[in-house]
């Protein structure tokens, strides 16, 4: 997979007028980069997504991957990253035969009256149900999402950027393994996924930690890497919990301080405090 290595800066600095004890002053502040990356498979445009312009390869192959595009690295013939333009060619070892419409058409299925009625037509064929294997400590939740909080450098000089790493949920005291930063907190997730992939990494005892809101779609993107364990530091919305519930993956979320929420399959927790 080639790339050019011409790269785009991920912050900028910008001169700003701050005003703070009753008093204006000039300074300059540190801004989160966005920068839109077209993907094109096989010749043909697919989409064009806004994004951090880092981990560019592993964000193109996550989102091809959580589409339903492609499921193994294999499914890859080249990949060629031009970063100055703004594109990532993909050539497919097997020319897709699903039509580009239906990744943004509804997928309308009773499912036995649960919630993925809801899906998109490329979440009911991608989307796992996780079995009820990994466990994890209180304490492990804590001390992951501390850690999440302190890994990225990108966030603590601009605040505007969402981070998730893929964490061991059984090793206390090991340090977070991956973490991927992005202006959406989807393609941060694309950025785990992708790595995954690319280094088939296995995923049995893994965790996602995220510093966002657990949406539906943050849900889906989880369940599509194989994770059954979701740590968010924010809130979960209730279509996620459904899907959550539906498809064996535990979400707690809050997690500040000391406490946490617990909102679907508690038997995930290890009660140790």
């Amino acid at each position: 997979m080639d790339d050019f290595p011409i790269e785009q800066p991920v912050t900028a600095t910008w001169r700003i007028l701050k005003y703070s004890g009753g008093q204006f002053n000039e300074q300059e502040d540190v801004v989160a980069s966005e920068y839109p990356l077209t993907v094109r498979i096989d010749g043909e445009e697919f989409a064009t997504i806004v994004c951090s312009p880092s981990d560019l390869e592993d964000m193109a192959i996550g989102f091809l991957a959580s589409e339903g595009v492609i499921r193994v690295i294999e499914d890859i013939r080249t990949l060629k990253l031009n970063v100055e333009r703004g594109f990532v060619d993909v050539e497919l070892t097997v020319k897709q035969n699903t039509s580009k419409d239906s990744y943004n058409k509804r997928f309308i299925g009773s499912c036995c009256g649960k919630s993925r009625q809801f899906y998109f037509h490329n979440d009911a064929r991608t989307a796992k149900t996780i079995p009820l294997r990994t466990r994890i400590s209180a304490v492990r939740c804590l001390e992951l999402m501390n850690q999440l909080q302190q890994a990225s450098a990108e966030f603590h000089h601009t605040g505007g950027v969402h981070n998730a790493a893929l964490c061991s949920a059984d090793s206390t005291g090991a340090p977070v393994s991956l973490v991927r930063s992005d202006i959406g907190r989807h393609n941060a997730l694309d950025k785990i996924f992708g790595q995954c992939i690319r280094h088939r990494i296995p995923l049995q005892g893994k965790v996602i930690v995220f510093s966002g809101r657990v949406s539906s779609e943050v849900l889906l993107k989880v369940a599509k890497i194989g994770v059954g364990i979701v740590l968010s530091k924010s809130a979960p919305t209730g279509l996620a919990l459904e899907l959550a519930h539906d498809l064996g993956i535990a979400v707690i979320g809050f997690i500040r301080g000391h406490s946490f929420n617990v909102y679907t399959h508690s038997e995930r927790l290890e009660i140790d405090i």
